[in-house]
């Protein structure tokens, strides 16, 4: 359970799953109507934080610089959709088709509530309620008053800010937040094939001509002419060689290829509406400033 005074740890800050899988970031708490305790939380999914969750805060822990809910991403983002900006507060039956998607019995949640001790708050003194179940939940968000950044919480059967006797007024204004997600755009994978090419090269061959030489019968040589019969008929062979080409392929490693991925930033603009709240004077007559009255502010 989420306490009151942890509810500026938990805004802005990261949501996860049961998993442990991030799901956005905590952007506002409602409150009980009755007893003021945080009961559901609203987080930021989507690309850019376009759509906003609501998730119950009840079992959810605060560990480190984050919040823990007992829910898997994907029942959080197919939440109902309920307008956060309708009044800042819950109605009866979007709490209750948020207690059925999340498989709270609305029952057993008013048996909770109607228990004796600090565990049932619709009998208790604290506060009024709408007559619900578990009350309708009351915003409580960030609010930029005009010496910085403060908690607002809301309360009352409204779940708009509670009257106070104070003579000044609160002047808020919404303030865009744009963070990143990382996701996956596309995938490369290497792949080997094999084709075939020609390839030409030239290499030196050699070959054996027949050549006729003649010489003279001498004294030098006259035994070797005078060595077979005076007359008769003969025959000699010579065998040629030649060379040719053999073509022999052997594989043999030529490079080593493999992918990386190099991170490329690049700026974006992103747009998106905000809402402030203005004041304005009425009724008010000052002679030395005729245009005091419906000035805002």
């Amino acid at each position: 359970m989420i306490a009151r005074e942890q509810i500026h740890a938990v805004l802005d800050h990261p949501v996860y799953d049961a998993e442990g899988k991030k799901v956005g970031d905590a952007k506002h708490i409602f409150v009980d109507d009755a007893t003021g305790l945080p009961e559901w939380v609203t987080v930021k999914t989507g690309m850019f934080g376009t759509s906003e969750s609501f998730v119950p805060i009840k079992d959810a822990a605060l560990v480190d610089d984050h919040l823990e809910v007992p829910y898997p991403k994907s029942t959080i983002k197919d939440a109902p959709n309920v307008d956060v900006d309708a009044g800042g507060h819950l109605s009866e039956s979007e709490e209750h088709r948020l207690f059925e998607h999340y498989g709270i019995a609305w029952d057993d949640a008013w048996q909770q509530a109607n228990q004796p001790g600090e565990g049932g708050w619709a009998h208790g003194g604290t506060g009024t309620g709408t007559g619900t179940a578990m009350g309708a939940g009351a915003a409580a968000g960030t609010a930029t008053g005009p010496m910085g950044t403060e908690e607002g919480f809301a309360a009352g059967t409204t779940g708009r800010a509670a009257h106070t006797d104070d003579d000044a007024m609160t002047r808020s204004e919404e303030q865009m937040h744009v963070g990143v997600e990382r996701t996956e755009a596309g995938r490369v994978r290497l792949r080997k094939y094999v084709v075939t090419e020609e390839v030409q090269q030239t290499v030196p061959v050699s070959h054996e001509e027949v050549r006729i030489e003649r010489e003279p019968v001498t004294d030098a040589n006259r035994d070797e002419a005078l060595s077979g019969p005076e007359i008769s008929e003969a025959e000699h062979e010579v065998i040629l060689h030649e060379e040719r080409p053999v073509v022999e392929t052997r594989t043999v490693p030529v490079e080593r290829v493999s992918l990386k991925a190099d991170e490329v930033v690049e700026e974006q603009t992103v747009s998106g509406e905000v809402r402030k709240e203005e004041i304005e004077v009425e009724g008010l007559e000052d002679p030395d400033d005729p245009d005091a009255r419906g000035r805002r502010y």
